[in-house]
């Protein structure tokens, strides 16, 4: 492979291993469970209406507030790994994201639910950055790519409780006895990482950072900008993320009960069939990229071409409900999605040094959930707007993707062209470094 091509290898990767495997695993199952607890409002938004009297508009803004949440506090999460490290932040997440899924169990109004979800998506975004570190941590670099998106696969494993498990748990024992028996899966994990959860294998501790408060913060964000590798990492997470985080965390199953006239059952059907096809797309996306860099531009925009093609074939179809088969294809082609927006990451994570990957990364994973909350609120203000006219609403989608891939055309030739340079001088220093 050409050194455009292959992922770097550097001198002092930590060496893996099944220590490195168990300590991830863990880092893997906490978010594993946010995740549960991030999407299990999915599975519950036509409940959420009758319980707490509520409209399209109002029903998004559980979702949109959420994910404002967990957007905004990106950037200072990805400080506070690069400061604190993983176990203390992921200690912090775990405490929050349980609370919030309480809360929201026992919440008697439509203001305490939001505040309780507001809660969950703050302990959500402490999350999965803090994964990314340790794998960064425990796994030598050529790893990567596939680390990450085994880290989203076990993700979207989370996705497929909450479709399956939850959904089911809803109407059977009730809204109250579900959250909270759910809420149990947080205290299982904390006591795992307690117990388990190290910050780097033994002889690969980090060297100090030394920071002087505001000063060190704009730095650490200004240096991640500064990186074309990182723009260009987010305006792919931008793009690819959030048709599927849009249909998956709320608008699918209305859509296909409600536009397409399915039975819940068969729209959950169709719910998890779009998580399967992420784990198993993931997987794929995970092997090419480790193999072959240039492969990442190609797949992020091939993913972003079929998910409009295929969006619009479903939503303008000329009958009154669109033929299952054309929904089942648009549901595999969202699964594609989750794994494409991973492929940000390996653009930011060549572009910035070891203290700057959790910034680096913050940054990167604000792209997705911006573009999510933004067509989340606009949709639900559309259906209102037209009388639950899908149509015109999830037309929104179309033009988030266009400002989106604009912007990664813009950005691709730069940031690879600053990655080859990279690779080249850390070849170059390698070489020269005294043995």
């Amino acid at each position: 492979m050409s050194a455009a091509s292959a992922p770097v290898s550097l001198p002092g990767d930590p060496p893996g291993g099944k220590k490195a495997m168990l300590v991830w695993g863990i880092g893997v199952a906490v978010y594993f469970v946010a995740v549960i607890f991030r999407t299990s409002l999915g599975v519950a938004g036509l409940d959420a209406t009758d319980r707490f009297h509520v409209n399209a508009s109002a029903l998004s803004t559980f979702s949109i507030l959420q994910l404002l949440v967990y957007a905004g506090m990106q950037i200072p999460v990805g400080l506070m790994v690069d400061r604190l490290g993983t176990k203390k932040v992921l200690t912090i997440g775990v405490v929050l994201f349980t609370l919030g899924q309480l809360g929201f169990a026992f919440s008697p109004s439509y203001g305490m639910a939001l505040a309780s979800r507001a809660l969950l998506g703050c302990g959500d975004a402490l999350t999965f950055i803090s994964v990314l570190r340790l794998g960064t941590r425990w796994f030598p670099a050529r790893r990567g790519p596939m680390v990450a998106q085994l880290a989203g696969l076990v993700g979207m494993a989370g996705n497929l409780v909450s479709t399956l498990v939850l959904a089911r748990l809803l109407h059977s024992v009730g809204w109250t006895a579900a959250f909270a028996g759910s809420a149990l899966c947080g205290v299982v994990v904390l006591v795992l990482m307690t117990l388990f959860l190290k910050d780097h294998p033994e002889g690969h501790e980090p060297e100090p950072v030394r920071h002087t408060g505001g000063a060190f913060v704009r730095k650490q964000i200004a240096l991640s900008w500064r990186e074309p590798g990182t723009r260009l990492g987010l305006w792919v997470h931008f793009t690819t993320q959030f048709p599927a985080m849009v249909f998956l965390l709320l608008w699918g199953l209305p859509f296909l009960v409600e536009a397409q006239g399915l039975s819940r059952a068969t729209a959950g059907t169709l719910l998890t069939l779009v998580v399967l096809s992420n784990m198993t797309v993931g997987l794929v996306y995970g092997q090419v990229v480790a193999r072959h860099h240039a492969a990442r531009t190609p797949l992020a925009i091939g993913t972003v071409a079929a998910t409009a093609v295929m969006w619009a074939a479903t939503i303008h179809y000329p009958g009154d409900h669109a033929p299952m088969g054309l929904l089942i294809a648009l549901c595999a082609v969202l699964g594609a999605c989750g794994p494409a927006s991973m492929i940000g990451f390996d653009f930011a994570r060549p572009a910035n040094p070891p203290e700057r990957q959790g910034t680096a990364s913050g940054i990167v994973n604000m792209g997705g959930f911006v573009a999510s909350m933004t067509t989340l609120l606009a949709i639900g203000v559309l259906l209102d707007a037209t009388g639950d006219n899908y149509r015109i609403a999830f037309s929104a989608v179309f033009v988030l993707e266009a400002v989106g891939l604009s912007q990664i055309l813009r950005l691709r030739t730069r940031a690879v062209r600053r990655e080859k340079e990279r690779l080249v001088a850390s070849r170059v220093e390698a070489v020269h470094v005294p043995v």
